[in-house]
């Protein structure tokens, strides 16, 4: 499984940014797909899921606000972020889980100035 994210750039507070993450490779098996975060000086961490059978959860400091979903005619997941602030800044990990193995994208820097 590859992945290549995309759809980061600088936003001011208020605004929103469409990440994408497409996906390629042996996809048949996917059971969860996901996007991370990691701020500078910080630890990575998880922003949404997206489970087998529509399942989303979402990190508390972004529901409501963002929005996780796929394209499977695409392969491609998405993260729909509105109301972006500046503790939003990080670069974004798109991640898929399949056989017991994990695949990551390369980041895609989000920068939110106040």
């Amino acid at each position: 499984v590859q992945l290549q994210a995309s759809g980061g750039g600088l936003v001011q507070a208020g605004g929103s940014l469409r990440l994408s993450c497409a996906a390629s490779g042996s996809l048949i098996s996917v059971n969860n797909m996901a996007w991370y975060r990691q701020a500078p000086g910080k630890h990575r961490e998880l922003v949404a899921v997206l489970s087998s059978g529509d399942t989303t959860k979402y990190a508390d400091s972004v529901k409501g606000r963002f929005t996780i979903s796929e394209d499977n005619a695409k392969n491609t997941l998405y993260l729909q972020m509105n109301s972006l602030k500046p503790e939003d800044t990080a670069v974004y990990y798109c991640y898929a889980y399949q056989d017991l193995t994990g695949y990551w994208g390369q980041g895609t820097l989000v920068t939110v100035s106040s």
